[in-house]
Parts: structure tokens; C-alpha cells; sequence
């Protein structure tokens, strides 16, 4: 930090052979206008490799602002507007942004607010959160482009809407070791948005879903400090049996089911109560003849038949094979699982 009226010396990398600009905000008020400081400059090295200034603050009650990130800057070639988008943004420590922020600050109009974000964005140097919003980089990106990650863009979105979400399907079959194959994109049970959507180069399957149905969740910390919230071991064990339409998951969720209770990482107890929770019926005959088959105490599958009302209609164990096998009059259920 700059202390003001005082001199700073600093020592940057600088691969241009443009001058350079500083700027200052203004700690009266929001309005934050630009002034330049003066910068007195001594070339170091032939080819203006490093460039040692003495930066002398003209104005009292001023802030230092933001200094470029010289090595990126040489990479985008930022203009005089886009330094000050960044000088802003990262003095307030802004990570969203959306259309109408910047028309005080930067003393924009609403066209040149639009065309700023937008070319930020087809340069990569912001990523559109949805339309009107955006995320930046807490520093200008190497390389020139900048692209936050997977986690924190689902997160970021889902914040955006006031919304919460939690990672179910492949992403959680895969978190658990039963299924080898990495997702290429994000499938988020949540409680806001339905359809496909794109954060950058993530791409996203948003299963909207009542809030009732959330919850059954494990958080994980990224080494970036984004907290990831994901289907716990019991819950996407029962989503694979519940949603096996959606995520092809039948019959192979069953086998699942079967090494998780060898493995004591579950329980015929626990899987009945979080389905209990957060399934329907036919995912309860569907788990309660499993675990029948599996030797479940008696306890525990009289509590599940509680919940089932009689039916006569028959559903069969693998909605995916031909309906041929016995029937199980107490489950309701048609057992074509293959052997």
C-alpha cells in the first residue's frame, strides 16, 4: 500500500515499450475519478526489460489503487479503460460483476459499460456468468485468458440466483470410485434453474429440484478455498436407483449398493432413511426387495413396507431389461434382474 504524500520505489517486470500509467482512486466517496501520477523512469537494460520507477503521489487523501500485473499486461495489451476496469474491481476486491456497476465508478454510459464487458469477455479476460453478470479474476490471467474453475463457476451461479445446489449423478458416482468414467461437465440437483448452461469452458446439467429433495450433502474445501457440496456416499447410492432414467444408472447401481454394504461404508439402515427422505415409492419397493435379497434385518424392512401403500400394479427391478422373471407380491415387485 502507497502510503500518500510519501514515495514508493518498485522493481517490474515489463516486457513493453509504451509508457506506463498508474492510477488513483479517490477515498471521497464512490465517485472514484482518475488521476494520473507523475512517473519518473530510468531504463534498465537495453530492450526495456525492467523499468525502475519512482512513483510520487500528487494528491492527499488518496488510495493507491492498482498497480497492472506487468507480465499479463504485456500479454493483453490492456487499454487505458480496461486498466482502470481492473484497477477498480480488484481494489474493491469485486469477483461479480453485473451491467450497471461501473457507470458511476468509471463515469461510463450504459453502451460503453455493455461494450467494455463485452470485449473483456470475448477476450477472455472476464468470464459471463449469464447475461447482465460476470466473474473476474482476483489478477489479470496468464497467458492473456483467464478461466475460473469448474467449482467456483457452479458455485458463483448458483449464489448469483440465491440458490442451493448440491453435485449428484456422475459426478458423485465418479467421486466414489463405482464408476471410472471422469464427467465432462457438472450435474447439479438444485432448487433454482433447469436446462444446460456454460460458465467459461464448464459446462452444466441443472436438475431442478423441489427444496425438500436437497439435502443428504457432504462438503468439500478446494485448495482454492471454494466450498463444493456434493451427494453423500448413502444419498447418490439411492439417486442412482431413484434417477436411473436420467443417468442411466441400472442395473449397475445395484451392484453398487451390494460392495457398499460388504464394504460397511453404508448401512441397510442408513439407505432406507435417507430414501425414506428423499425418494419415491417405486425407489423403495425397487431398494426394499434389494435389501431383502441381501439379508436386511427384519426391523429395518418392516419400516420400509410402513411407508408402501398397497398396490397390485407390478414395477420391475431393472426398468432397462424385458419383463420376464418372478413376481414378489409383497414388494410389488418383478424381479428380472439377471443372475
Amino acid at each position: 500500500m502507497l502510503e500518500y504524500g510519501r514515495r514508493m520505489r518498485c522493481m517490474a517486470y515489463l516486457g513493453l515499450k509504451v509508457p506506463l500509467a498508474l492510477w488513483i482512486f479517490s477515498r471521497k466517496g464512490d465517485s472514484a475519478a482518475l488521476w494520473p501520477v507523475t512517473l519518473v523512469r530510468r531504463t534498465v537494460g537495453r530492450d526495456l526489460t525492467f523499468l525502475e520507477t519512482e512513483c510520487i503521489v500528487l494528491l492527499d487523501n488518496a488510495l493507491w489503487g492498482y498497480l497492472p500485473d506487468l507480465e499479463h499486461t504485456m500479454a493483453t495489451s490492456l487499454g487505458s479503460l480496461e486498466t482502470q476496469f481492473f484497477a477498480y474491481v480488484q481494489m474493491r476486491r469485486i469477483e461479480t460483476l453485473r451491467s450497471g456497476d461501473l457507470l458511476q465508478p468509471l463515469g461510463l454510459d450504459i453502451e460503453q459499460e455493455r461494450k467494455l464487458l463485452s470485449r473483456l469477455a470475448r477476450r477472455g479476460l472476464i468470464v459471463r456468468l449469464k447475461r447482465g453478470t460476470y466473474l473476474v479474476p482476483p489478477r489479470l490471467p496468464p497467458g492473456g485468458r483467464w478461466s475460473p474453475g469448474e467449482f467456483l463457476a457452479l458455485a458463483s451461479l448458483m449464489a448469483d440466483c440465491e440458490g442451493t445446489y448440491q453435485l449428484c449423478g456422475p459426478n458423485a458416482f465418479h467421486r466414489y470410485g463405482w464408476d471410472d468414467q471422469v464427467p465432462n461437465r457438472l450435474y447439479a440437483y438444485n432448487n433454482r434453474l433447469s436446462g444446460q448452461r456454460k460458465v467459461g469452458p464448464t459446462e452444466i446439467t441443472l436438475i431442478r429440484v423441489a427444496d425438500y429433495r436437497l439435502g443428504g450433502t457432504d462438503v468439500v474445501t478446494t485448495p482454492e478455498g471454494v466450498n463444493v457440496v456434493y451427494a453423500s456416499r448413502t444419498r447418490a447410492l439411492i439417486d442412482a436407483v431413484y434417477d436411473w432414467s436420467r443417468f442411466g444408472s441400472l442395473p449397475r447401481a445395484y451392484g453398487w449398493i451390494r460392495a457398499e454394504l460388504a464394504g460397511n461404508r453404508t448401512s441397510a439402515a442408513d439407505l432406507v432413511r435417507v430414501a425414506k427422505r428423499y425418494s419415491n415409492i417405486s425407489t423403495l419397493r425397487r431398494l426394499g426387495k434389494l435389501l431383502e435379497m441381501e439379508g436386511a434385518s427384519e426391523a429395518v424392512l418392516r419400516g420400509l413396507r410402513k411407508q408402501i401403500p398397497p398396490s397390485r400394479a407390478l414395477i420391475p427391478l431393472v426398468p432397462t431389461l424385458p419383463k420376464r422373471g418372478t413376481v414378489d407380491r409383497k414388494w410389488g415387485v418383478l424381479v428380472n434382474e439377471p443372475k
